[in-house]
């Protein structure tokens, strides 16, 4: 005799919260956008408005997100969404680092960004191992433009396997894209 499946009914209510999830995510999406916008308008530079299409490249690789900044600003966004932005601020201050010409500079800079990040239980430490970090301790005491490039390579690695594929699947970047298609379509 086969087995009778008997699937539980619709639940309407389920359905309505669905519907109003996507016109609330819609309406994050178009806010976010805004502030992005907002953000960047007093920019005189050739990326002046976010698009379908530099939004869309930024699937492409976590590099050319980071190149463009809005796409910063959005996995920014994300990141201190999830209580995980010290990996991309920890970057972001090794690049600013690594400008730094003055010697002194370099030097008391050098002690911030160890103190900030890299020290055991410091506020924003980063995930990197004994080795590099007691290396790093080193480097700080005589610092050259290069002395956080290893826990820097690490911390690029673990975004690029870790946070960049979940911004790639969040909410916040599908609705991002949905918004711009729906905006391109209408003209």
């Amino acid at each position: 005799m086969p087995s009778l499946i008997v699937e539980p009914p619709l639940n309407t209510q389920h359905f309505i919260m669905d519907r109003d999830d996507r016109k609330r995510n819609k309406n994050i999406g178009k806010n976010f956008m805004c502030r992005l916008q907002c953000m960047f308008s007093h920019s005189s530079s050739s990326e002046s408005r976010l698009s379908l299409e530099d939004t869309q490249q930024w699937s492409q690789s976590l590099e050319r997100l980071l190149e463009s900044k809005y796409g910063l600003a959005t996995f920014r966004n994300f990141l201190k969404s999830e209580y995980s932005d010290e990996n991309i601020e920890f970057w972001l201050t090794c690049e600013d680092y690594k400008k730094i010409k003055s010697s002194f500079r370099m030097s008391s800079r050098a002690k911030k960004i160890y103190e900030q990040f890299i020290k055991a239980e410091s506020p924003k430490e980063i995930n990197i191992d004994y080795h590099t970090r007691e290396q790093i301790k080193r480097n700080v005491k005589t610092p050259t433009m290069h002395c956080f490039d290893d826990a820097q390579k690490i911390v690029y690695g673990l975004m690029e396997r870790d946070s960049y594929p979940r911004f790639l699947r969040s909410d916040i970047y599908r609705t991002l894209l949905e918004n711009l298609a729906a905006d391109a379509t209408k003209g």
